[in-house]
């Protein structure tokens, strides 16, 4: 079934050519909140128009794998993502194809030799390298967790093809680089099963759900969320110390998605993990005859909708803090009508506009739902992560413990936690601050990484090729096909004049040849802004999309699907209530902190007397 063109109303087509005359005369950023929220919806409709592209109609040279027809549930989440459309049940889903924000026959690739320059590792040492750490003051080291927190939710490529059965990406490196072995060897990105060899354009599978839908506690296919679960009262897995447990061959806990784990992530996954099986237990009391199922489903449904309106009322307005994303953040949950009109009488509108995306009808603008390769290009943002830590006590913010990176990572996580306890662990992360996404302040821990395979890695090198090898536009392309005006000079890149020497010198005076991620970082922000302008474009787009295509956010959010209980759970909780719940003792430092992602309060200064 083919899903129905989008047709915006002439108001709308109007209002977002104005919205785009006025953007590029004087940007959104510089007008007030409620005027620019307006020009974003008129930008929003552009990109709504523009830059959807599907790729499950290109060709392919064997099948899908088949439907599982056991997952079909009218009030449940599926493992694997299907059914969540009903009339296209494989929307979605995992292992289903990443779609574009440009059309697909602008994202063939070049030769290797075109890919290769210039060279990823020399981009990484000249221009990505962290002389100095840039801290990202307005923010803590929770809202960095929290953004790959969620984006193993959202997306994975899988396993990369194996160097010693496929040819890996050779780059030639300068005599005095310091890494181990000449050449510096990267695996390739594993292509999608489905479409020819060669395929150019090429396209690429998404092996975790696409959707919202908190897979990354619960996994995405049977064997995974079997192996988290409880299969007693709707829980999942814990111990009596309250944390996850371990997988002895990986040495890293056990949940929905391990990967590239450190101790962020550990907190994140504990955190919602508890949060869970809290739900579970007001649920059974509400319902004592329902089973192990019901109630699994339905904690599930509510946990992944808490952690969607998070991300969308705090984590966002945290690291964009501009009056007009505030706004705009605000109203795409709860409408311009606002939260004490929807507490008070629910919905007020069918638009979602005057009463937010949640509730309101499902649209998926003219394209079958997917996360994009775009959308996984601009959120490459490892600068958020520091190299050094340290650990402070809860009860009076005393040293517990400095260290580095490795220190907490990977097969070290657990043994970090335990060592200073995972409340402690929380109180750090919300003092501490994550870095600004920035060049020149990429973790030096992060461009040579030790993998728990024992492979070694560039992460900075790593993300220059992903993005390159998948078809993604290099910067200023990328902006011409968002509708932003290209750059002429490379004075126009950045505003620190010895930055743009060194992107002279790089890119070999090509302004075209500047890599997507450099730009991003090299671009000068909008007042309040954690990340760049252009990669906002593909947030304008996406971050709605992925609330309005799903119906479990949509016609089905509903107290009928989630019951009366989630619904409220809902209205009444966000990150600090999830906090406070699980660890009280946090109170103090959250005491007087308007968004729980900025800095907390010290606790020896909040229990002063007078404070």
């Amino acid at each position: 079934m083919s899903v129905p063109k989008f047709r915006p109303s002439l108001a709308e087509r109007v209002w977002a050519a104005i919205a785009e005359n006025i953007d590029h005369k004087s940007g959104w950023a510089q007008l007030p909140a409620l005027t620019g929220a307006l020009v974003l919806a008129g930008l929003r409709t552009r990109l709504r128009q523009r830059n959807l592209h599907d790729t499950e109609g290109m060709a392919r040279v064997k099948p899908q794998p088949k439907l599982n027809p056991a997952y079909r549930s009218l009030t449940a989440r599926s493992v694997d993502g299907s059914y969540n459309d009903l009339s296209m049940p494989e929307m979605g889903r995992a292992n289903t194809r990443f779609g574009r924000n440009v059309p697909n026959e602008f994202t063939k690739v070049g030769s290797d030799e075109e890919l290769l320059r210039p060279s990823p590792r020399l981009v990484s040492r000249r221009l990505l390298t962290r002389d100095q750490f840039i801290p990202a003051t307005t923010l803590n080291l929770l809202a960095a967790a929290w953004l790959q927190f969620n984006v193993h939710d959202w997306l994975s490529h899988g396993k990369n093809l194996k160097p010693t059965q496929h040819d890996p990406w050779r780059i030639d490196l300068a005599p005095d680089d310091p890494w181990p072995h000449h050449p510096m060897t990267i695996a390739r990105t594993k292509r999608d099963p489905t479409s020819a060899p060669g395929a150019n354009p090429p396209t690429f599978v998404n092996i975790a759900s696409q959707w919202w839908d908190a897979s990354q506690l619960y996994g995405s296919d049977e064997k995974t969320q079997d192996g988290v679960r409880a299969h007693t009262e709707g829980k999942l897995n814990v111990g009596s110390d309250r944390l996850l447990p371990m997988d002895p061959k990986l040495g890293v806990e056990v949940t929905g998605v391990n990967g590239n784990w450190w101790l962020g992530l550990d907190l994140m996954h504990t955190l919602f993990t508890l949060e869970h099986n809290t739900i579970c237990d007001h649920l059974l009391r509400e319902y004592p005859t329902w089973s192990d199922q019901e109630i699994f489903d339905r904690a599930r449904l509510i946990v992944a909708a808490l952690i969607a309106k998070i991300h969308t009322v705090e984590w966002t307005p945290g690291i964009l803090g501009h009056p007009t994303l505030h706004l705009a953040m605000r109203a795409n949950w709860f409408g311009l009508a606002g939260e004490a009109v929807h507490r008070m009488n629910g919905r007020v509108s069918a638009s979602e506009l005057i009463s937010g995306i949640p509730g309101a009808a499902t649209d998926h603008f003219g394209v079958r739902y997917s996360i994009t390769e775009e959308f996984v290009a601009v959120y490459r943002m490892h600068p958020l992560v520091p190299d050094d830590y340290e650990f402070r006590s809860a009860a009076d913010d005393s040293v517990i413990d400095r260290c580095g990176f490795v220190d907490v990572a990977l097969k070290n996580t657990r043994k970090k936690l335990e060592q200073v306890g995972f409340e402690n662990a929380l109180y750090s992360f919300g003092r501490m601050n994550p870095g600004a996404i920035t060049l020149h302040n990429f973790p030096k821990a992060m461009q040579h990484l030790v993998e728990i395979d024992n492979t070694e890695v560039d992460l900075a090198a790593l993300d220059l090729i992903r993005t390159r090898e998948r078809g993604v536009p290099r910067y200023n392309a990328f902006r011409q096909f968002l509708h932003k005006p290209p750059v002429k000079r490379f004075e126009d890149l950045s505003d620190n004049p010895q930055w743009v020497r060194e992107l002279r010198e790089v890119y070999d005076d090509d302004l075209d040849a500047v890599d997507l991620m450099v730009g991003l970082f090299a671009e000068p922000l909008p007042p309040g802004f954690g990340f760049s302008d252009t990669a906002f474009r593909i947030f304008i787009l996406m971050a709605s999309r992925r609330l309005n295509s799903d119906r479990f956010f949509t016609t089905d959010f509903t107290p009928e699907v989630y019951t009366p209980l989630g619904m409220k759970w809902l209205d009444d909780n966000g990150f600090a209530s999830v906090l406070l719940r699980h660890f009280p003792a946090l109170r103090p430092a959250l005491r007087g902190v308007a968004n729980p992602f900025a800095p907390w309060a010290p606790v020896e200064q909040t229990q002063r007397p007078g404070r």
